[in-house]
């Protein structure tokens, strides 16, 4: 990671104050995955296009993300079935600015992703106060039907475009986690295009430049499917297959 770590401070930074402006809370997203072995020359083609976040000096943050279900695991299996409007409901911490938030993620049958989020002093395993009443609010859930399944970590990149509203998450060295095991996904990025609309982006010329195709599956349904085998993962078996395929370097990064 450390020649990732050089190519990045040849970015511009962005404060985190600074990317109020490009919160998108609303938004559509693009997903891709590819190997983490050529995400340093995908960086220096457009790092004049973007600005990098700067947290305290790190250009690589660390993020923490405890993830809620009910019993049976009804909103991973929303996702599975293929759903259009679906939920995520999570706690997050982010590491280098010591921020924690209780978010709500809903997917609507318009493809757009809305995002609520509260702060927290910590995470602790629960859903009240603040956090239950937005999850009230926002979702038809209940918090007493909900408990604490798994931990998704990882380091993200977030770059923020020079000239229109979109961000870029690239997500690396990622973890899953529960009370039983752990496991690390190496040489895998996810990255995500966060836009209000449909706009010009380096990044997905990037993509289409280099043939890899959107399509992705989401990092909670992949936590579950890695620690969980018992649970329903059919619908998700080609994706699961595409992903193993990229990380042996057997095909091209794409879906």
């Amino acid at each position: 990671m450390e020649h990732i770590r050089n190519i990045l401070n040849d970015f511009t930074p962005i404060t985190l104050k600074e990317m109020d402006n490009v919160k998108l809370m609303d938004r559509t997203d693009t997903k891709y995955v590819f190997r983490l072995d050529d995400l340093g020359a995908f960086l220096e083609e457009i790092k004049s296009d973007y600005r990098v976040l700067d947290v305290n000096g790190h250009r690589i943050s660390r993020y923490e993300s405890l993830y809620f279900d009910t019993k049976d695991f009804a909103l991973y299996l929303s996702h599975h079935r293929g759903r259009p409007s679906r939920y995520k409901v999570r706690c997050r911490k982010y590491v280098e600015s010591e921020l924690h938030f209780f978010e709500v993620k809903f997917k609507n049958n318009k493809g757009r992703t809305i995002k609520d989020r509260v702060k927290q002093p910590l995470i602790d395993g629960s859903i009240k106060d603040n956090a239950e009443t937005l999850l009230r609010e926002k979702t038809p859930l209940m918090a007493e039907h909900l408990e604490a399944k798994l931990w998704v970590n990882y380091s993200r990149i977030t770059l923020v475009n020079r000239n229109s509203p979109e961000r870029v998450t690239i997500d690396v060295d990622l973890t899953f986690k529960n009370t039983e095991t752990d496991k690390t996904i190496h040489n895998l990025v996810i990255a995500e295009v966060k836009q209000d609309k449909a706009l010009v982006s380096s990044f997905i010329r990037l993509m289409k430049k280099y043939h890899i195709r959107e399509g992705s599956m989401s990092k909670y349904c992949f936590g579950v499917t890695s620690l969980f085998s018992s649970i329903k993962h059919n619908n998700f078996k080609p994706k699961l297959i595409l992903i193993k395929k990229i990380l042996n370097g057997t095909i091209a990064s794409n879906f």
